[in-house]
């Protein structure tokens, strides 16, 4: 009879889903922080409180909330610094990956490797944002969208996920049709 316990299988759906919180609560942390940081703990500000209210929605804990604000207006809290990445992706799919970091030559080293490893290059500044639209939310793709099928789905799938689970990596923009929705 092994494998039929109902603890493991509820252990390993759990494991699952509480690493996936851990991804999202941390992005936020860092997210708070900054805000934090910019409206020095102001919890009224609209950008610290737009924040919070994203992180509320996505039923981030309140003592985490408080001590990622905390943490921002601290004197010894490390400097964070938003930057913005564009690439071309499988068929020619343009991606704006929005990251949030404190060491801004180890992150673009790291996305240079991760993104060499599935056959794409970073691209100057500007290369891909003319694919999108600029809104208070993020990026917006604009019309038309780039049709993608077979091996080049999987292709764009995988290097969505691959950025997704690296920690410097807030949101990934695309204009590929079926991908247009993007995460925080």
């Amino acid at each position: 009879m092994a494998g039929h316990s109902k603890w493991a299988q509820i252990k390993r759906g759990k494991a699952v889903t509480d690493a996936a919180k851990s991804r999202v609560f941390s992005r936020f942390a860092r997210l708070v922080a900054l805000e934090s940081k910019k409206s020095a703990g102001d919890v009224s500000a609209p950008g610290l409180a737009a924040v919070i209210a994203r992180a509320k929605a996505a039923n981030m804990p309140k003592d985490n909330i408080e001590r990622a604000i905390a943490k921002g207006i601290s004197k010894d809290a490390t400097a964070l610094e938003q930057v913005i990445y564009e690439a071309y992706g499988p068929s020619g799919a343009a991606l704006i990956i929005d990251a949030l970091t404190d060491n801004k030559n180890r992150t673009t080293q790291e996305l240079k490797h991760l993104l060499a490893q599935n056959g794409i290059e970073l691209a100057g500044p500007g290369a891909a944002s003319w694919a999108f639209t600029k809104s208070p939310g993020g990026y917006i793709a604009s019309e038309p969208l780039v049709e993608i099928s077979g091996q080049d789905e999987e292709k764009l799938s995988t290097l969505l996920e691959a950025l997704d689970e690296h920690e410097d990596v807030q949101t990934i923009f695309t204009n590929a049709r079926g991908y247009e929705s993007t995460r925080d």
